[in-house]
């Protein structure tokens, strides 16, 4: 499979690689019946990475929400459009999915609000490498957590708007402890897997920030609270190009979640 693009040169077709970018990224939030949550991380950690990946997908990361009990959230990755169809054919028409699929489907209530997103600007995507997934037998829960945030536009996001999250927004939160990760937009192409909706008629742009514990996170947003230059310049320009006020994700990583 060609998820993993080779970082050098003497690496194998077969030997794991560092993971540049997926060009195609799914953001995943499912609602699911109360007290259901952990019985589907269990189910998908045992039985769902693996054999994605072993049809084309890239098993990003999946996560607790921080803020919803019966919410979980997890990213998937392609290396084109094309590739997705056929990952999401073969896993989906596969023998894993068909054995597991009534107990998976019996903990959602929703599993239709997904965003199909492209990285904002070429490097933006995410470098992971797949042997840094802990094994199966894990037990030991991340420490950090992952914070996504979601701005929603009238048109897709322009040049301007991402040269002012580069030179001002990123920089801004960086001072203050936050480590950027990357940042898409939406991906404009059709839904050619109908099987699994994805959310149409947006255009948004989102930034993933790692912090290494809840506490630090209180801490960065003590500090931006604190920012005259941040409340008085920073908000003001992003509210004037945005549709709404930023929705926010914070993401606690499961005991599997290659990002962490």
């Amino acid at each position: 499979m060609d998820i993993y693009k080779t970082e050098h040169a003497g690496k194998t077709a077969a030997e794991p690689s560092r993971q540049l970018c997926s060009p195609i990224v799914e953001l995943r939030q499912y609602t699911l019946h109360p007290g259901q949550r952990d019985v589907l991380i269990e189910l998908f950690e045992r039985a769902f990475i693996e054999t994605q990946e072993a049809v084309g997908a890239a098993v990003i990361g999946q996560f607790r929400d921080l803020e919803d009990p019966n919410r979980f959230v997890w990213l998937r990755g392609f290396s084109d459009m094309e590739k997705r169809l056929a990952a999401l054919q073969a896993f989906y028409g596969g023998v894993v999915w068909k054995e597991h699929r009534e107990a998976a489907n019996a903990t959602m209530v929703d599993s239709d609000n997904v965003l199909l997103l492209r990285p904002a600007r070429p490097t933006s995507g995410f470098s992971l490498d797949s042997r840094d997934r802990p094994p199966r037998d894990t037990q030991k829960i991340p420490p950090g957590l992952v914070v996504a945030t979601i701005l929603s536009f009238e048109t897709p996001p322009d040049t301007n708007f991402l040269d002012f999250f580069e030179g001002t927004l990123a920089p801004g939160l960086s001072r203050r402890g936050a480590s950027i990760l990357s940042s898409f937009v939406t991906e404009e192409s059709a839904n050619t897997f109908p099987a699994l909706p994805v959310r149409r008629g947006e255009n948004v742009f989102i930034w993933l920030a790692r912090f290494s514990s809840p506490a630090h996170l209180s801490s960065h947003l003590r500090q931006l609270e604190r920012s005259t230059r941040w409340r008085e310049h920073v908000l003001p320009g992003l509210s004037a190009m945005t549709t709404a006020g930023p929705q926010q994700l914070q993401l606690a990583p499961t005991t599997r979640s290659l990002l962490r």
